[in-house]
């Protein structure tokens, strides 16, 4: 019986998912389809509600994942402290809800930068959903203390607050700081990303033996990420996370585990090229 799977979002059109568990499901010989479904958000519930008549699963991507945490019949625990859901399948008759969103990034950072030192201090930039599920992935790792900086202070301190005394705020104009200290610096704002400001941050203070990530994948190296090169530090794009965050979903759906690998990557690249979004 062929599994069908889809992703939902408002717009959908500009989800890769289709592209990257096409590859897999092709490469693997799975009798499965994954398509789009363009559902806004003021019929997300019911179009959630009768999912099992149409489909063996789904991800979720903006503006549903909230709409999707509350649809659900169980969630996981990430899903549950995130309270939002970016993945869903069915076990025994439940609609069951997980997020993969800190997965994803946490294994794109063990991938592109082996060893990284999670017992050092983590400086994070940005305090809206990206950070909120990298914040998680982080100290789940164990990180020992995790700075927080936004423009809005107010922010940073509302998710300070839902984590606990491990995360602390930092006003945007005191990064300098606890940049000295940072064994990892995280980029989870859109500054960087085509037609939007660039990151633009000191990183002279930066530890040499920092690593530097970007949340931002097109473009593949930001102005934040080429700066950190510039100064010899270690960088991890955000492509990967991506890629990193479709692998449980296809591994629940379709029963087999599939690999992150340089085809894949290559395919996504291809795609962004095509559609202007890199330069060829």
């Amino acid at each position: 019986m062929t599994v069908r799977v889809c992703v939902v979002g408002h717009p959908a059109a500009y989800s890769r998912s289709p592209l990257l568990h096409g590859y897999w499901i092709a490469r693997h010989g799975i009798d499965g389809s994954y398509g789009r479904e363009d559902v806004p958000p003021e019929v997300a519930p019911g179009f959630f509600a009768a999912l099992a008549t149409r489909y063996d699963g789904c991800n979720v991507t903006a503006p549903n994942k909230e709409i999707a945490f509350r649809a659900v019949d169980v969630a996981d625990a990430t899903a549950q402290r995130l309270e939002a859901v970016n993945t869903i399948w069915f076990e025994t008759g439940r609609m069951v809800g997980g997020n993969t969103d800190s997965y994803g990034f946490m294994a794109n950072l063990d991938s592109g930068a082996p060893g990284w030192a999670a017992d050092r201090p983590v400086l994070v930039l940005g305090a809206g959903g990206a950070a909120r599920a990298i914040v998680h992935g982080l100290l789940e790792r164990g990180v020992p203390r995790l700075d927080l900086a936004n423009r809005t202070l107010s922010r940073a301190a509302a998710l300070a607050d839902l984590f606990g005394p491990r995360v602390r705020p930092v006003a945007w104009d005191a990064i300098a700081a606890p940049l000295r200290e940072a064994g990892l610096v995280v980029n989870t704002t859109s500054l960087g990303m085509k037609g939007h400001d660039p990151l633009e941050i000191d990183l002279d203070a930066a530890r040499p033996d920092a690593v530097v990530t970007d949340a931002v994948y097109v473009p593949l190296e930001t102005p934040f990420l080429k700066a950190a090169k510039a100064r010899g530090l270690a960088t991890v794009d955000g492509l990967g996370m991506l890629l990193h965050q479709a692998v449980p979903g296809f591994a629940r759906w379709f029963g087999v585990q599939p690999e992150v690998d340089a085809g894949l990557r290559a395919l996504i690249v291809a795609d962004l090229r095509a559609k202007g979004q890199l330069e060829a």
